[in-house]
């Protein structure tokens, strides 16, 4: 094959094929030297000057931040997180991260983001932040805050907007949230016995375990009105199990008489039923199995 002349694929007239790559230059050439005829001198300094235009026009907007010191950054973010202004203190937070990611105004920087975040609605980069800021700075004196900071952050994933108009039960929604908001208060009372934080963490241990109790409960009653008696038996001894000193219990076992009873199973009827008898004797809890209604949908 010759140098500079493209080959035709198969099945190609040889008079469509692209001309020689030298000639292609040659006329290439030759446009560039008409074009360089009338365009007129510039200095070298006028040059930077356009440069330095256009690449003011691409950016829009001059950082006032770029020569700040770690403290000035640090003291706008936190003085824009107490005025409630979160997306700005996010804006500076991340700037002090980024150009000063070491040191204790850092460190700071980056628990105060995490609940910067919290404020603004956007629980998920809240919860990365702690969760960062606990891997690199395990040992921080501010740990315990932190931990309590993501229990906080779990524990109130569904009070939002639908949640405080609503009013919806805490117990009626997945436990995702608040298994994790348990998780963090309970690595907070163990690492930190003593934190200021530690009495409101158990306060919130155990209203997490009975919403989690109750939350089983309800499962259970569920798989009861719709006749798997199996399944809300199995559920219902888990509640007995898994959380056995909270109020759920009362429930569970009237679940078991409840499902043993529409089995069939009276041995196992009796025995659930006395065991509820002798640990709640004022127990008035009774499930009924209601007919559905022909005209009812939902």
């Amino acid at each position: 094959m010759r140098r500079g002349v493209v080959c035709p694929a198969p099945g190609i007239r040889i008079d469509h094929v692209a001309e020689p790559y030298t000639v292609y230059l040659n006329k290439i050439s030759g446009s560039l030297s008409a074009m360089r005829l009338h365009l007129p001198r510039l200095s070298f300094l006028s040059l930077l000057l356009l440069l330095a235009l256009a690449g003011g026009c691409e950016t829009g907007k001059v950082d006032i931040t770029r020569d700040w010191s770690a403290e000035r950054i640090y003291y706008a973010a936190h003085d824009e997180l107490a005025d409630k202004r979160y997306e700005k203190a996010i804006d500076f937070y991340q700037k002090l991260d980024a150009r000063y990611p070491y040191g204790p105004l850092a460190q700071q920087g980056k628990i105060e983001i995490a609940y910067a975040y919290w404020k603004n609605d956007d629980a998920a980069s809240a919860l990365a932040a702690c969760d960062r800021f606990l891997r690199e700075h395990p040992n921080h004196v501010n740990a315990d805050y932190v931990y309590y900071l993501k229990g906080r952050i779990n524990f109130n994933d569904d009070l939002g907007i639908a949640g405080y108009f609503f009013k919806r039960d805490l117990t009626e929604r997945d436990p995702v949230s608040a298994r994790e908001a348990f998780d963090a208060f309970k690595s907070l009372v163990t690492r930190f016995p003593d934190s200021k934080y530690a009495n409101d963490a158990r306060a919130r241990m155990t209203y997490l375990v009975n919403t989690l109790a109750y939350h089983e409960t309800n499962v259970a009653e569920y798989y009861f009105r719709r006749g798997a008696y199996v399944a809300s038996v199995n559920r219902a001894q888990e509640i007995v199990t898994a959380y056995p000193q909270t109020p759920a219990v009362e429930r569970a076992l009237a679940i078991m008489v409840a499902s043993y009873d529409k089995m069939g199973l009276e041995q196992l009827r009796s025995d659930t039923e006395r065991t509820l008898r002798l640990n709640f004797p004022d127990s008035t809890i009774s499930l009924k199995v209601e007919d559905p209604k022909w005209w009812k949908f939902w």
